[in-house]
């Protein structure tokens, strides 16, 4: 069993900045694929980036650019620096980690880009 544990969101004004972090504890992180998800109220769930354990990354158009995902194996730790906010990107924001076999989320951090 793996639990994700997810911090960092807020409010922020437009073309602000916020780098959310997923703490990772119960299985050995290094061999699960990462990736944040995101849910605005009213849509379904959607990619934000993923992160593989080769460090390879892949972001939804949406994002490309003003997103970076991240991961530190000696600290067990996912990190999405997220700069130039929007309004669209309002969202809980989910911490997934996954292989093959397993799939576990985090319970989420609220980010909300208002002014």
């Amino acid at each position: 069993q793996m639990q994700l544990v997810e911090s960092g969101g807020g409010l922020v004004q437009p073309g602000g900045s916020l780098s959310p972090s997923c703490a990772a504890s119960g299985s050995i992180f290094s061999r699960y694929a990462m990736g944040w998800y995101r849910q605005a109220p009213g849509k379904q769930r959607e990619l934000v980036a993923v992160i593989l354990v080769s460090g390879a990354t892949t972001y939804a158009d949406s994002v490309k650019g003003r997103f970076t995902i991240s991961r530190d194996n000696a600290n067990n730790t996912v990190y999405l620096q997220m700069d130039s906010l929007k309004p669209e990107d309002t969202a809980v924001y989910y911490c997934k980690a996954f292989t093959g076999a397993d799939v576990y989320w985090g319970q989420g951090t609220q980010v909300t880009v208002s002014s």
